[in-house]
């Protein structure tokens, strides 16, 4: 976490990061300084409560926009049910999840709505709520901080 004695880290428009709790090793995710909170896409989303009464949330996510075939699973206790406006102005309950997140060095706990993405380019936003006080955004530049992992090419 950056202190107050520190300068915030600078972002691009968009990173690279992960969400080791859920399984997710690299997710592509608009850095979005109009969005107040932090959003993952979800897909079979269902709230239930677990045998002691507890309620949480099961659901997949496809974290690679191109790729539909990698899905994973995830089960997490469900912190809100909230309104969230989106950005052409509609309104929508979204459940909401707290999970620690990693950004190159950086790891810290947000909160993140839940709600299909099919139609967006990206899988996740990072919402300003998340970066308060930890990054400044230039919306010149991609990938300052998390950097994506190449894989080596089948043919060489």
């Amino acid at each position: 976490m950056i202190s107050s004695e520190t300068s915030p880290v600078r972002l691009g428009w968009r990173e690279w990061l992960s969400i080791p709790e859920l399984g997710i090793a690299r997710i592509k995710a608009k850095v979005d300084t109009g969005a107040r909170s932090s959003c993952l896409h979800t897909c079979g989303l269902e709230t239930y409560e677990d045998a002691s009464g507890a309620r949480r949330v099961r659901f997949r996510v496809h974290p690679l926009s191109r790729n539909s075939r990698l899905v994973v699973e995830c089960d997490r206790p469900l912190v809100a049910v909230r309104v969230v406006r989106d950005s052409g102005g509609h309104e929508q309950e979204r459940p909401f999840i707290r999970v620690p997140i990693v950004l190159g060095p950086h790891e810290w706990e947000t909160e993140f709505s839940l709600t299909n993405r099919d139609n967006m380019k990206f899988r996740m936003l990072l919402g300003r709520s998340a970066m308060v006080g930890r990054f400044l955004v230039d919306p010149s530049v991609s990938y300052l901080v998390g950097k994506p992992v190449r894989r080596p090419r089948p043919d060489g």
